[in-house]
């Protein structure tokens, strides 16, 4: 098994990051010619995706997002004088949350000949849903 975290800097509350080609790099250093690669987000407001990465389409994903978990829904997460050992600049991030419940944390990809098997029109991304941060992704071949 191999492991790699990259790191993937957002740079507003809502917004996609292919991660694509870093994934198929890292396969490359690995010199392993089949198998499946996973990547994960180690953040709770993140989600991972494989789709096509056309601007309309991640405007319609963001539109989707905002009517299935709007922002101001009275959500109890978001009663931060309710929650115990919170920092004090903790946001009100509920329906970020919520929107990544939807999404998914990881995607799992196969490759071979050293190569994803991705569709024509296919990438993976990182779905930025509680920015601007800095963003760990582990990707690991298994």
């Amino acid at each position: 098994m191999f492991t790699e975290t990259i790191q993937v800097q957002s740079t507003s509350s809502y917004s996609c990051h292919a991660i694509t080609e870093r994934i198929q790099s890292f396969i490359e250093t690995t010199q392993q010619l089949e198998g499946v690669v996973c990547a994960f987000s180690q953040h709770s407001t993140v989600g991972m995706i494989v789709n096509e990465l056309e601007e309309r389409l991640m405007l319609d994903l963001g539109k989707w997002l905002e009517e299935m978990a709007p922002i101001a829904q009275g959500y109890k997460h978001d009663d931060l004088h309710l929650r115990e050992n919170i920092p004090k600049d903790e946001p009100k991030n509920a329906h970020s949350h919520l929107r990544a419940l939807l999404l998914g944390n990881h995607v799992s990809v196969p490759f071979k000949d050293g190569t994803l098997q991705l569709g024509k029109y296919q990438e993976i991304i990182m779905v930025e849903l509680d920015g601007p941060r800095e963003r760990n992704i582990v990707i690991s071949i298994q």
